[in-house]
């Protein structure tokens, strides 16, 4: 579709146009999502299950970091000690759908940009077009990064932390499965769009709401919102919250070069 006929269109064309694209990405996340429902004993046993072993890549890379260096930790043990239980008739079945339906979102990702780009790259200019091509690509890299920092850093040391916490013997923690999936579920997705950071950043600054000045001038206070953001999504321990705002600190950094190289290339 070319500018003149975008520039041609009413508001309830426009609004057609937007129904189609997300038609489109919905039916993507259905048939993805119906392929991770066909595979239950992998997407459950193998993934969302993994950060709850022992043997779980990341337990044995601190495991044996602290062994050489030697701190005692709790991540060289054999098991953990809770269980994971259903307390409702519909529960595992719920858990089975809206696990499907995630796990379909995070795998077509890389097509709902898609989908989008296409609805917005009509009103862009060519010399724009060109520019944004490796667009689609960025932001998938950058998401898939993030739901695998989630998974692998957020995830484990929560479930580590917060799964083996007592506040006496005498109780026992049986975890119910809706509360289990939904951390390691908000860990990735958490921190998937958290490293959208500099794509945010790049936007922000193209239609002028942000200045590398500015990034700079309030970058205390981003400071302050990683660390209250990094202690949402991790357990309450310092370490746990060091790890996830060192990244997130390093993406603001990041971000604050490229709405420098924006800026320059605008003026």
């Amino acid at each position: 579709m070319s500018n003149n006929q975008v520039d041609n269109m009413s508001f309830l064309e426009h609004l057609e146009e937007l129904r189609w694209h997300i038609l489109r990405s919905m039916f993507a996340i259905i048939i993805t999502g119906f392929a991770c429902f066909i595979m239950k004993d992998f997407i459950f046993d193998t993934i969302i299950f993994g950060p709850k072993n022992m043997s779980f890549p990341t337990y044995r890379f601190l495991c044996e970091t602290a062994t050489i260096i030697g701190v005692e930790t709790n991540f060289c043990g054999t098991e953990f000690p809770f269980v994971i239980q259903n307390r409702t008739m519909g529960g595992q079945f719920s858990a089975h759908i809206w696990t499907s339906i995630i796990g379909g979102f995070i795998i077509s990702f890389p097509y709902v940009i898609y989908e989008l780009w296409k609805f917005i790259s009509p009103g862009l200019l060519k010399k724009e077009k060109t520019k944004s091509r490796g667009f689609i690509f960025i932001c998938s890299f950058l998401f898939f990064l993030g739901v695998l920092f989630g998974y692998y850093v957020v995830a484990p040391l929560s479930i580590n932390f917060l799964g083996g916490y007592q506040v006496s013997n005498e109780v026992l923690n049986e975890i119910d499965i809706s509360s289990y999936i939904a951390l390691v579920r908000s860990s990735c997705l958490a921190c998937g769009i958290m490293f959208e950071l500099p794509i945010i950043i790049f936007f922000l600054t193209r239609i002028g709401v942000v200045t590398p000045k500015s990034l700079i001038k309030y970058r205390k206070y981003a400071i302050l919102i990683v660390l209250t953001f990094a202690a949402i999504i991790t357990p309450p321990d310092v370490a746990s919250q060091i790890i996830v705002a060192i990244p997130v600190m390093i993406l603001y950094q990041i971000s604050i070069f490229i709405s420098r190289l924006v800026l320059k290339k605008t003026k």
